[in-house]
């Protein structure tokens, strides 16, 4: 890529999830290839996987190394510049944002504390898994917020049962233990799709960890239902699909201790875990709660308006789960869904662009499209729109539908030829490599 010209509107981008990659991809097309602006994309990884399928990184069914985006690569082909680094500080006077020193596996530092400048910048860091203050889930449990975490369960899990498969005597009633805290769609889905791939490892010869005799499958919600921020009636179908997959749902417990053995609930249950997974809610990262006099709220997230503007600095705007972006008629903010991060990026895109040109910005409005949720080998979901109003859908057309959410995420970022060749590459490699990550 040609060294950047000083003088042009300089983008910065923080943040290459779902929202933050879209919007860099798309002014880069738009405007870095044109040299009407200089685009640049900071991440603290170097590497890109769609969120909503880190629950199948954390079980092993999906191999994030094979699907994932390497953000370096990408820029390249896509007219922007990357940034490896962690965002820690903002001088909006001096319209620079700080980057974190980097430290190497040893923890000594190669590279110091680093300022860089922006005309416009867009915060799109996502947002990590709220603990709410309660004891040892910190200590005692692990998170879904980035790939690295999820790689670091599926091979936390996987030595589990390795361990299980070795320990002699005859198989305990439950040789596996896994308690998943917060029954949302993350919580949901993770404990699905594992039932799915101790399925999976018993056709690999580990006959200890049969999921229908010898692990256990905990799912601890405070609400009175799975799912709760979802429709009534989806939640009813995805609670019968857990129930005959064997998952163990516990509703109406709030969890206030978590230690090395188990969960403790405020009604006094305990539920024994080998392995416990945290997925209870959503907050902004902490950094973002003293970010120079930004306008915060309670859950760390940048108080946006319509156009996703920040309230105080007309120079900062925010997307995503880190932001809070008032919805016509409701009290509440844009939920952080990957679909409202989509859409808030195309809006962005438009924004930015007129914004060279000095036109009024567009306002964002949320569609919500409906709600997809995959259950191992089927899916349950309800899909909205001016054509189908408000459907109820299961099992396969479900699971298409599902599917089908990844690849607009893929032609988003790559395009139909990509997709279809992707697409066709994975095809065969499903008939002849493992069904299962194994290492």
């Amino acid at each position: 890529m040609s060294s950047p010209t000083p003088d042009l509107h300089h983008i910065v981008i923080v943040g290459g999830g779902a929202g933050g990659l879209v919007l860099a991809t798309r002014l880069g097309h738009r405007l870095g290839r044109r040299g009407k602006a200089r685009i640049t994309l900071v991440d603290a990884a170097l590497t890109h996987v769609w969120k909503p399928l880190l629950h199948e990184v954390a079980v092993g069914t999906m191999d994030s190394h094979k699907d994932d985006v390497i953000y370096l690569g990408h820029a390249d082909g896509h007219h922007f510049e990357f940034q490896h680094g962690r965002m820690d500080g903002l001088d909006r006077a001096r319209r620079e944002l700080w980057l974190a020193p980097e430290v190497d596996e040893a923890g000594v530092e190669v590279l110091q504390r680093r300022r860089l400048r922006y005309d416009t910048l867009v915060i799109a860091v996502g947002g990590v898994c709220n603990d709410f203050g309660v004891p040892g889930v910190r200590d005692n449990c692990m998170f879904l917020d980035t790939h690295q975490q999820a790689e670091q369960v599926q091979r936390r899990l996987l030595r589990t049962c390795l361990v299980a498969q070795r320990r002699e005597g005859p198989p305990a009633e439950a040789s596996v233990k896994v308690a998943v805290i917060g029954a949302g769609a993350t919580g949901v889905e993770f404990a699905a799709e594992l039932h799915k791939a101790m399925g999976q490892l018993v056709t690999y010869g580990l006959d200890r960890v049969d999921p229908a005799k010898h692990v256990r499958i905990s799912l601890i919600e405070a609400a009175d239902r799975v799912l709760p921020a979802l429709p009534a009636r989806l939640s009813q179908a995805t609670e019968a699909e857990l129930a005959r997959l064997g998952v163990t749902v516990h509703k109406g417990e709030q969890v206030v201790r978590v230690t090395a053995q188990g969960v403790e609930t405020r009604s006094g249950l305990n539920v024994p875990a080998d392995l416990t997974i945290w997925s209870a809610g959503v907050k902004a990262p902490d950094f973002l709660r003293d970010l120079d006099g930004l306008e915060t709220n309670r859950a760390n997230q940048l108080v946006v308006d319509d156009t996703l503007r920040s309230t105080r600095d007309e120079h900062v705007f925010a997307l995503g789960d880190c932001a809070a972006c008032p919805q016509p008629g409701s009290e509440r903010p844009v939920p952080p869904r990957a679909q409202a991060a989509y859409q808030q990026a195309l809006v962005l895109a438009d924004t930015l662009m007129r914004r060279l040109d000095r036109r009024p910005p567009k306002r964002f409005v949320y569609r919500d499209h409906g709600s997809l949720i995959a259950l191992s080998y089927t899916s349950v979901g309800n899909l909205m729109g001016n054509l189908l109003g408000n459907r109820m859908i299961e099992g396969r057309v479900a699971r298409i539908a599902y599917k089908s959410l990844y690849k607009k995420h893929q032609l988003a970022l790559h395009g139909p030829v990509w997709v279809a060749l992707a697409s066709l590459i994975n095809l065969l490699r499903r008939r002849t490599e493992p069904r299962l990550k194994l290492h």
